[in-house]
Formats: structure tokens, C-alpha cells, sequence
């Protein structure tokens, strides 16, 4: 199948469409609220959650026998809210920073959940098998109700978002000025990381717990490059990760031997490295071209006020001892002088050159702006 027969049957196969509606729903509000992670810089938060939800998949796995999604994801929720309330505690009262939290408790719920694993794949009856797909995540599992418990949550962090989009806008940029307006800065605060954890619990069956972290974070980052805004950034991080999921499962049902949570993410990273390269105020490409055009702006200052400077201590600068103070100048480049010419402020005639009267008038500017800022 390649991606034109894909697009032509999403709408008609039961199961591309709801796998693609499934990664699509996932993308967006996993984007949505990993902005709040990136800003709050908490991008370890993501993976530090997904790998301490694995227990909990083990243990809901342990308790009824039985592998049904909501029930695991449920197990989930409540190991990674654990996760989550172990790490603040472990910040707020002791001195390690927040990423050592992080990473204790992302290595020792893995490895518990591991061992949990392990313990059930060695029990005698069958029915375990399958459970190691939350680990790497297998999109084809989804079923409709999965991406209606999907759309519901991210319809009541939607609502959510909102209802205390002013509450989360203060805490994100100003948590002491926050609590001075009243706020329960601690409410805010376990809201908007309990549905971190919620999308993050979410992804595991379609993603899996060791690439989660890249679904929450990389729409994100590619939206931050595009905008200062938070709203803009928010719009635009489900944007990126609603096409990541799309585009991913595509080229995933397109080929054979390709795992659509692995190929989401990498096409999410694309969304990245193009932020990256082509966005205008933060791209590698538009700083470049800003870089040469201000070393050429620099280049084009100095000869100017070299030329005025040779304009004010000799009476003949067309003299051939002025020319070749100008020639010897090290910041003086034809194309410089050329330059100089299409702006008007300077005339060449041959060897020949002379100042115009905006060329003089700007290269004094240039020496009273510089006089003012040495002051």
C-alpha cells in the first residue's frame, strides 16, 4: 500500500481510521500539554512519568488477571501519579535538584516494572503475552474505544485549559507574583501535571513507555521556535503533533516492518529539525543570513566612516596618497564600495571617489552615535 491508496481508504477501513484518529487525538494533546513541560523546563518529566507507569501496568496486570486496556491504563495513571508526587516530594524536602528526582525515580519504577515483567512472562497460563507491547507500543491494538476515552480526555483538557488559562499563564512566568494575587499556586500546579501524566498514560499502548517522553516533548519544541506566544505555541504544538501522528501512521501502513509509534516519533523529530533550520526569528538558516548581513552592515560602517574620516583631514581626497590610505583600508571590499554606491553615498568615478552630501551625513551620524555610546 503505498500513502495515495492510504489517504484514499482512511475514511472507509475501520482500522486505519481509527488508528489514525487514534495517533492524531494523541499527537494533539500530548503537544498541548507538553508545552507547559517544556516551559516549565520539565522535559524529563515525560520520560521520568512513562517509565513510571510500567509498574503499574504489572501490578493492574497481577491484580484481575485480565488484559484489558482500561484497566492497565488505569494501573498506569495511578503509577505514574505516584511517580509524579514522589518527585516533588523528594525536591521539596531534600537538597537534590529536580533533575536527580527525576532520574531516581524513572530508573527504580523502570526497574521495578521490569521485574514485574519478567516475574509475569515466567507464570505458567498464556495470557500475559502481550504485555510487553507497552514498552515499544503497538498502534494496531487500538479499538474505537480507545480513541472515544482519547477524545474525551482531550476534550476535558481542552475545558480544562481554558477554564484556567489565566491561572496557568501567571504560574508558568511568575509563580511568587502569582501566589501574591491569591492564587492556590499548588492546585494549579498538581492540575496541570496530573493531566501531563493523563496524556502520558494515554500514549503507552499506541507509543509505549521508552518514546512517550518524545511525543510529549518534540511537537513542543518544534512549536516554540515559530512563536513568543503561549497561546500561538499551544495551537501550533497540536498542530505539529496531530500531523505527526497522521503522517506517522501513514508511512507506517504504507510500508511493511514498520512500527508506527517509532516512525511518529521520528516524523515529530522532522517537525523539529525543520523548526530548527527554517523558523524565522529562531532558525539556524534566518540567524545565518542575519550574521552576514550584519557583518556586511559592520563592513559597509567601517569604510564609510574610514572615507569620512579621510574626507575631514585632507583637502584633496582624490589625491593619490588618500586613495591609497583607502585601498590599504583592511575593512574596504569592491563590493563594499559598490554598495556604498547603489545607497548613494558615494560616487565613483575610476580611481576617483567622493563622498555625496547623505554619504557625509550619515558617516557623522555613525561618529556621534558612536561618541554618545562610549559616553
Amino acid at each position: 500500500m503505498d500513502l495515495q491508496e492510504y489517504f484514499s481508504l482512511v475514511f472507509s477501513d475501520y482500522t486505519l481510521r481509527t488508528i489514525t484518529l487514534g495517533t492524531a487525538i494523541l499527537g494533539a494533546v500530548t503537544g498541548m500539554l507538553g508545552s507547559f513541560a517544556v516551559l516549565r523546563k520539565q522535559s524529563l518529566l515525560g520520560d521520568a512519568i512513562s517509565h513510571a507507569a510500567l509498574p503499574g501496568i504489572a501490578i493492574a496486570f497481577l491484580i484481575t488477571g485480565a488484559k484489558d486496556s482500561n484497566t492497565l491504563l488505569l494501573g498506569a495513571l495511578v503509577s505514574g501519579l505516584i511517580g509524579t508526587f514522589w518527585i516533588r516530594s523528594i525536591v521539596k524536602k531534600t537538597h537534590l535538584k529536580s533533575d536527580t528526582a527525576l532520574g531516581l525515580i524513572l530508573s527504580l519504577f523502570f526497574g521495578f516494572g521490569m521485574l514485574l515483567l519478567t516475574f509475569i512472562q515466567k507464570q505458567p497460563n498464556a495470557n500475559q503475552a502481550g504485555l510487553d507491547k507497552y514498552l515499544f507500543g503497538q498502534a494496531a491494538t487500538l479499538v474505537e474505544s480507545d480513541v472515544w476515552m482519547m477524545a474525551t480526555v482531550t476534550a476535558l483538557c481542552l475545558f480544562v485549559l481554558l477554564l484556567f488559562w489565566k491561572e496557568f499563564k501567571i504560574l508558568l512566568f511568575d509563580a511568587d507574583y502569582t501566589k501574591t494575587l491569591g492564587f492556590n499556586t499548588k492546585f494549579i500546579d498538581v492540575l496541570i501535571t496530573t493531566f501531563i501524566v493523563l496524556a502520558i498514560v494515554l500514549g503507552l499502548q499506541t507509543v509505549g513507555v521508552v518514546l512517550m517522553s518524545a511525543m510529549l516533548l518534540a511537537p513542543a519544541a518544534a512549536a516554540r521556535q515559530w512563536t513568543n506566544s503561549l497561546s500561538k505555541m499551544v495551537f501550533l504544538a497540536a498542530i505539529f503533533g496531530a500531523f505527526s501522528g497522521v503522517f506517522g501512521t501513514a508511512i507506517s501502513a504504507s510500508q511493511t516492518n514498520l512500527s508506527t509509534g517509532p516512525v511518529i516519533v521520528l516524523v515529530a523529530s522532522v517537525f523539529v529539525v525543520f523548526s530548527f533550520v527554517f523558523s524565522p526569528s529562531r532558525g539556524l538558516l534566518f540567524k545565518q543570513i542575519r550574521f552576514i548581513k550584519n557583518r556586511r552592515d559592520l563592513e559597509l560602517h567601517k569604510t564609510l566612516a574610514f572615507m569620512h574620516h579621510i574626507a575631514e583631514t585632507h583637502d584633496n581626497i582624490s589625491h593619490p596618497h588618500a586613495i591609497k590610505l583607502l585601498n590599504n583600508f583592511q575593512g574596504f571590499t569592491r563590493k563594499t564600495l559598490q554598495k556604498l554606491v547603489e545607497k548613494n553615498y558615494v560616487t565613483l568615478d575610476g580611481n576617483m571617489w567622493s563622498l555625496t552630501e547623505i554619504g557625509f551625513t550619515t558617516a557623522a551620524n555613525l561618529y556621534t552615535k558612536q561618541a554618545t555610546e562610549d559616553e
